[in-house]
């Protein structure tokens, strides 16, 4: 649906990039003719994505990171502008889990809030100060959840996190717009992935993710990704400050998490059990 050259000359880079919705990602944008930088904490599917990606012809550079710690970012930014400048920050990293509230120590919160909230903004201030300082355009996607519309019980951090993120999207739409800075969100619903589904659809919740979803069927990552696409493109150069949601109506007829308070307190105290085994 694209020219092949749509993000050529774009160079992109994509938090918790090695897998899932962002390696989808990755591959659309290399696809388009843009030159990749993805960032993660795990130096595998790092290794792995960026030699697919290299295999097809896509220029790709890879850094381990751990944007929870802002050092950790600053570094690894001052690393990338010594190469090159980004021209796309796509802040898709994150973590969550289900988990009954008053149960939730701090810990635990805080597991969800560092990648989710403080990491994405630690990147994007750091990007933008960046850009600000040369005189550069850019452009901040930050994948979000339709539960920054809805609320969601049983992933209350998550929910916070990222509506938190939206206000980002928000406010920096204007603050950051005259420095010719764009910031754009896409909320997705139904996009199943392997980590995802290992912490939100645990042994015990059986309910097809598809059955919430009006038309029928959960999204592919192909889907998600066109959208990114066309969002960071200069296609979209008039598009700022907004979310899109992309999840077949079904916030429209759920927040996603009403089976779980079906479950009893036996199901729930196996679930804490079954995290502290491992």
């Amino acid at each position: 649906m694209f020219e092949a050259g749509l993000l050529a000359g774009k160079r992109i880079l994509i938090t918790g990039g090695g897998s899932g919705l962002g390696a989808a990602m990755a591959q659309r944008f290399s696809a388009l003719g843009a030159s990749l930088v993805l960032c993660g904490r795990r130096e595998a599917p790092l290794a792995e994505t960026a030699e697919r990606l290299r295999a097809g012809g896509g220029a790709v550079t890879t850094h381990r990171c751990d944007i929870r710690d802002a050092q950790a970012v600053e570094a690894m930014l001052d690393a990338i502008w010594r190469e090159a400048p980004l021209d796309v920050l796509v802040n898709n990293a994150a973590a969550t889990f289900i988990a009954q509230s008053e149960h939730l120590s701090a810990r635990a919160a805080d597991a969800i809030l560092a990648p989710t909230l403080h990491g994405a903004m630690y990147c994007t201030f750091g990007a933008g100060r960046r850009w600000i300082e040369a005189d550069r355009p850019g452009v901040v996607l930050s994948i979000l959840s339709t539960s920054t519309i809805t609320g969601r019980a049983f992933t209350v951090p998550s929910a916070m996190a990222k509506t938190a993120l939206l206000a980002m999207t928000k406010s920096l739409a204007v603050e950051w717009g005259p420095k010719r800075i764009r910031t754009v969100a896409i909320a997705p619903g139904a996009f199943p992935t392997a980590g995802a589904s290992a912490q939100l659809r645990p042994d015990g919740r059986s309910e097809d993710p598809a059955s919430r979803v009006p038309v029928g069927r959960v999204g592919s990552h192909d889907e998600l990704a066109d959208l990114a696409s066309f969002l960071i493109s200069d296609r979209a150069g008039f598009i700022t400050g907004e979310m899109v949601v992309q999840d077949g109506g079904a916030h429209l007829r759920s927040s996603g998490a009403e089976d779980l308070l079906r479950w009893s307190d036996a199901q729930w105290a196996s679930l804490r059990a079954s995290r502290t085994a491992c």
